[in-house]
């Protein structure tokens, strides 16, 4: 997906689509796209049980491989798509990277970082706040969260 040009609205279409690509490999369905340049420049989608690592987060491997990629720790001309609202780690690796606007879909009361919860970006301790657009897609974002935990729970193999 490198150098794709995009809109305004294909990187979440392209997030929910890395979302489903997770949904796919029984990894909870988030996706993320970085944007630098009005082009996409990262794709990712969780891999926490494949990789067995707990940081396997899509934001937290989208910024590791957009930074690789531009040869820098901070990603002053990047946008982050997320299907879901990122925890307080992957907020905390966003401000680090100092990515300019963060977008994303299904609100998380339970687990978020950014609206609910510890609400990063509102602490003295964090040194860089994007500016942040919740519930793009918000209802087919969290319909593909709703349905990947109902089979979870139904024992049902997904």
């Amino acid at each position: 997906m490198n150098g794709m040009f995009i809109s305004q609205v294909d990187p979440m279409r392209h997030a929910i689509q890395m979302a489903e690509k997770a949904f796919f490999h029984n990894e909870t369905p988030v996706g993320a796209v970085i944007v630098h340049k009005a082009h996409i420049c990262v794709a990712t989608s969780n891999n926490l049980e494949s990789s067995f690592d707990p940081t396997g987060h899509a934001e937290m491997l989208a910024i590791r491989q957009a930074c690789e990629i531009l040869k820098t720790t901070h990603l002053v001309d990047c946008d982050l798509y997320v299907t879901l609202e990122p925890c307080v780690m992957c907020a905390q690796a966003i401000s680090l990277a100092h990515i300019r606007r963060l977008y994303f879909g299904a609100y998380d009361p339970k687990g978020g970082g950014v609206e609910h919860g510890a609400r990063f970006f509102t602490h003295p301790s964090c040194h860089h706040r994007p500016e942040v657009i919740g519930g793009l897609f918000e209802e087919k974002c969290g319909a593909l969260l709703t349905r990947f935990f109902t089979k979870k729970r139904l024992g049902g193999m997904l």
